[in-house]
């Protein structure tokens, strides 16, 4: 392919030079610009620029899309990138790529996880809530242009309304978004992260018991697990979720109760509201927390002791960390979350989850047929809210 020939001069093609070009080659405009004649006779741009230290031949697109004006102006906006120490190539592909709506991008989301979530209802409620609340504010924006005053729209409607729905659709935006984040579709905060400054406190009926959402008790357990408070009550509130007992269950544990061994917690009669002796079975995680207490605990005959040795921690520690936290929600909510989550997202039958949370039986006759605890299928349902609580994000 012969190469155009002549002195290099700014903007020496025409409109009309370049109508009359037919013979093959490269044929200069200046400053890098050059138009290229295939042989077919199809006619194209290309910018030849030095990028960060080396020689680059960029395409700007055939002369049927792309006018001598345009090729000018494209030339000149990566040259001037190029100068600055910029990667005009790099600009280039960024220029080219397609970014999905929201709603593209929570059913891209929904598909990647459904197959691991066992439960089929909670599959199908978590796209269902999007749809319902998010898609039809936000669902056709591009997912890298969406910020929080965007999310505050979706939110500030139900926020009051329905408490518990909010906060499950804040919990699976928020899951989107980092899916957005991480597969490069966005850049910057996820957006979900400054909406609670714009919503006001949401207060419930029944606030004594009011429960958190499931989907968002791992990312609280990360966030307790990073605050200031005593290691001791951080400690005393992870057990407590990982077993899903009741806070003066956990506060009032004596080192006797456990069998680090069986890897087994028997909590006595006299302790249980039902006044029956309550097998807990103990994931590795909670193994570790009591390991790490009775090494802290020193003498005192309580897993988790106050500043007196021989009285545990107070009643209300667990509710003084959600205040100081800003959550909105009950210690003993979260034996609610243990429910929810083992109905919608786990294959394992009804009463096992009941008898995980030591709850009478109602149906008497049902009740007189079931003797034994279901130790170990409760210990593998416990196992899994451990898994779930250290290793999902959602």
């Amino acid at each position: 392919m012969p190469k155009a020939t002549g002195q290099h001069k700014e903007k020496v093609l025409t409109a009309l030079r370049i109508k009359q070009l037919t013979t093959p080659g490269r044929y200069a405009d200046g400053n890098g610009l050059h138009l290229i004649v295939d042989p077919s006779g199809a006619k194209r741009w290309i910018l030849r620029i030095i990028v960060q230290g080396k020689r680059r031949d960029i395409g700007l697109g055939g002369l049927s899309l792309v006018s001598l004006a345009d090729a000018r102006e494209k030339a000149f906006e990566f040259r001037k990138l190029a100068r600055s120490g910029g990667d005009p190539l790099a600009a280039k592909r960024e220029s080219k790529k397609i970014y999905p709506t929201f709603k593209v991008a929570a059913e891209a989301v929904h598909a990647e996880h459904k197959a691991s979530w066992k439960n089929e209802k909670h599959a199908n409620q978590w796209i269902n809530t999007l749809i319902q609340y998010a898609v039809p504010v936000i669902g056709n924006m591009r997912v890298d242009r969406i910020d929080t005053p965007d999310v505050l729209k979706v939110l500030a409607p139900i926020w009051l309304t329905k408490p518990e729905t909010a906060r499950r659709v804040r919990q699976r935006l928020s899951t989107v978004f980092d899916w957005a984040k991480a597969s490069g579709c966005r850049v910057g905060d996820n957006p979900v992260d400054g909406v609670a400054r714009g919503l006001p406190r949401q207060i419930d009926k029944d606030s004594h018991h009011e429960a958190m959402p499931f989907e968002e008790v791992p990312a609280f357990l990360k966030a307790m697990k990073s605050t200031n408070s005593s290691l001791i009550a951080k400690l005393a509130f992870e057990l407590l979720i990982l077993s899903a007992t009741r806070t003066s269950e956990t506060l009032l544990a004596r080192k006797t109760e456990i069998d680090l061994e069986a890897k087994l917690w028997t909590i006595p009669a006299e302790r249980m509201k039902a006044k029956r002796v309550h097998r807990v079975p103990l994931a590795h995680r909670s193994v570790e927390i009591l390991k790490q207490a009775i090494a802290i605990s020193g003498e005192s005959e309580y897993l988790f002791p106050g500043r007196d040795p021989n009285r545990p921690l107070s009643n209300v520690v667990f509710l003084s960390i959600l205040r100081r936290m800003n959550v909105g929600v009950t210690g003993h909510g979260f034996r609610s979350s243990f429910r929810d989550w083992a109905a919608e997202t786990t294959s394992f039958p009804r009463e096992i989850a009941e008898m995980a949370l030591a709850h009478t039986i109602e149906n008497k006759v049902e009740a007189a047929y079931r003797r034994g605890d279901l130790l170990e299928k409760r210990r593998e349902l416990m196992t899994e809210w451990a898994r779930y609580l250290t290793v999902t994000n959602l």
